[in-house]
């Protein structure tokens, strides 16, 4: 982490363990120093003071501490005032009602997830349960290979070599030269897709979002089930449709 006077290093232990919140619903003070790496002295006095400005709850029976909804106002300004989630929000709109089916739009964190940002549900099946923030590996999912195939050369190979290849479903894809070829096949087509990679029974095609700089900052995606489409269908009438869509907020991001 940055080594300068100015850093706060009390602040940074006070986020990772709002960020650790992610992966567990609630966590108890040995639970929450190992998540963050930090001494049960740290982990207590900053549970204590998160509790006390209202971020954490702490159950009086068990001890044990979950995220309160005062922490939804620290992403809040981020969803309301990014100008490429306004832009988009028409196009997502109007493409959810030429498909009928679910539309997403995620960006890159720092690592190599997706964070969906905006999602436009559908009438015609349950939809799987995606609240915003949901983080899927860019790998096992559309949204991430379109970014990727907009890399590039040397900053793609250093990112699929650093990423981990985990299996989420028996259809992932874990083999680097499959996931090279899948990448260099978006690339040439300008849309990617992904084949219940990361839950069962979903199908999904994306394309990729582009700044003034023809850099990719985000990508838009039509999510759709099995066995009511194939990824033959959905490649054949889906992917024009997400293509012109990206290629709209992309105009609008320029």
């Amino acid at each position: 982490m940055a080594e300068s006077a100015l850093f706060i290093q009390s602040l940074e232990k006070g986020l990772a363990v709002l960020q650790a919140f992610r992966a567990s619903e609630t966590m108890n003070l040995r639970e929450i120093a190992q998540a963050c790496r930090i001494t049960s002295s740290s982990a207590q006095r900053v549970a204590y003071t998160l509790e006390q400005c209202g971020y954490l709850k702490k159950d009086p029976h068990t001890k044990r501490f979950r995220v309160t909804v005062k922490a939804l106002g620290l992403g809040y300004s981020y969803l309301a005032r990014e100008p490429l989630f306004q832009n988009a929000h028409a196009v997502l709109h109007q493409l959810n009602q030429e498909c009928g089916e679910i539309v997403n739009l995620s960006v890159p964190d720092e690592g190599d997830n997706m964070v969906f940002v905006m999602r436009v549900p559908t009438s015609q099946h349950i939809p799987i349960y995606m609240p915003v923030g949901t983080r899927i590996p860019m790998l096992a999912s559309s949204s991430g290979r379109a970014i990727l195939a907009h890399l590039p050369a040397d900053q793609l190979e250093r990112q699929l070599d650093a990423a981990r290849l985990q299996r989420h479903t028996p259809h992932t894809t874990t083999d680097a030269a499959t996931l090279r070829q899948l990448v260099d096949e978006a690339r040439e087509h300008r849309y990617a897709y992904a084949d219940e990679e990361f839950f069962q029974g979903d199908v999904n095609v994306a394309a990729a979002i582009l700044n003034e700089d023809s850099q990719p900052i985000a990508a838009v995606n039509i999510s759709v089930p099995k066995p009511r489409w194939t990824l033959e269908r959905a490649r054949q009438d889906l992917a024009p449709l997400v293509i012109r869509a990206a290629r709209a907020i992309s105009k609008n991001a320029a």
